[in-house]
């Protein structure tokens, strides 16, 4: 379990995974392009957010005796979790093309994967998924808007 949990942690590292994701979509679904544009603007816009978030709220990551930290960060700031946000704002835009049964796992996967190592209370990432269901929506409208 914390080999999956490393190997989605990496892949959600500053959203890369799903803004290569997104920016394939672009690529090789030229019909939808500004639908996976949506899913790639709402990553930016839900993982920005989380980094400014992080550095207001200054919330440290988990310490405790025993507490086993089983992965590196970027930084010992902990709310909101950046890969919970990141990977929620990605799922929901990503939906509507691929199939929420598809998409749905994914941010409870990386939620659960963030505790598994060690990195983040749970708080940290239901305040990360809150985010980037906000980042989401937010990017949709942009999104829309600018198609008018």
């Amino acid at each position: 379990m914390t080999a999956a949990a490393h190997v989605l942690s990496s892949a959600g590292e500053h959203g890369w995974l799903w803004l290569t994701m997104a920016g394939a979509g672009m690529v090789l679904d030229r019909p939808r392009r500004s639908r996976w544009f949506e899913v790639g603007a709402s990553v930016v816009l839900a993982h920005g957010s989380a980094v400014v978030l992080k550095r207001i709220v200054r919330r440290q990551r988990p310490s405790a005796p025993g507490l086993q930290v089983l992965d590196a960060t970027a930084s010992r700031l902990s709310f909101p979790s950046a890969h919970a946000a990141s990977t929620s704002a990605a799922a929901l835009s990503a939906a509507p093309l691929l199939g929420a049964a598809v998409t749905a796992p994914v941010p409870v996967a990386m939620a659960a994967a963030r505790l598994v190592l060690g990195v983040h209370y749970p708080s940290d990432v239901v305040g990360g998924a809150l985010l980037g269901a906000a980042g989401a929506r937010a990017a949709g409208r942009m999104v829309r808007s600018r198609r008018r």
